[in-house]
């Protein structure tokens, strides 16, 4: 906002998201305090408070509001909030086709697809499902610890598990939806 005039501004071209949400720059964040920090900018910048305003600042309303959501979106979920770090760093997030990914952890992935695939009941579903979320709050540990040495190289192949791992969710969710 305007110190003078009080009129909406446009947004930053390139903002960090950490500091729009009153975050500090880390892997661990407070999802309470994030939370409160988001109600709190949808609620002086959402769109419908400003109906009877100029068009210039309606427009700047839903820019801001939507960057809220993004920010927001960005750092609630491990996975998008290392990847956003990463690329603060400068560090490419890792390509799935550069995976050096130990032996061990691909043959856990095919076989919870394996599943994912055969499963025809909800207790099988359940299982698997129960499977990928205890290997992501694992991941997310250990996730959390490279970045707090500051070994952006682990926390960028932990990541890159994290995302096969995000992929067994989407299709986990996808087979619970009924047809």
């Amino acid at each position: 906002f305007c110190p003078g005039c009080q009129a909406l501004q446009p947004p930053a071209p390139r903002p960090d998201l950490f500091r729009l949400m009153d975050c500090d720059r880390s892997f661990r964040i407070d999802p309470g305090q994030l939370q409160r920090r988001f109600r709190s900018l949808q609620r002086a910048v959402h769109p419908d408070r400003f109906g009877k305003r100029p068009p210039k600042e309606q427009f700047y309303s839903e820019q801001h509001s939507s960057l809220i959501n993004k920010a927001y979106q960005t750092l609630l979920n491990p996975l998008s909030r290392g990847l956003y770090l990463l690329e603060l760093s400068g560090v490419e997030p890792a390509k799935e086709t550069d995976c050096d990914a130990d032996s061990a952890f691909l043959m856990e992935v095919m076989e919870i697809n394996e599943k994912l695939a055969e499963s025809k009941n909800s207790d099988n579903l359940e299982e698997v499902e129960t499977s990928i979320k205890v290997k992501q709050e694992e991941l997310t540990r250990e996730v959390t610890a490279a970045f707090e040495r500051d070994d952006l190289q682990e926390a960028k192949k932990l990541l890159g598990k994290m995302k096969y791992f995000a992929n067994l969710e989407d299709k986990l969710k996808a087979k619970k939806i009924p047809s």
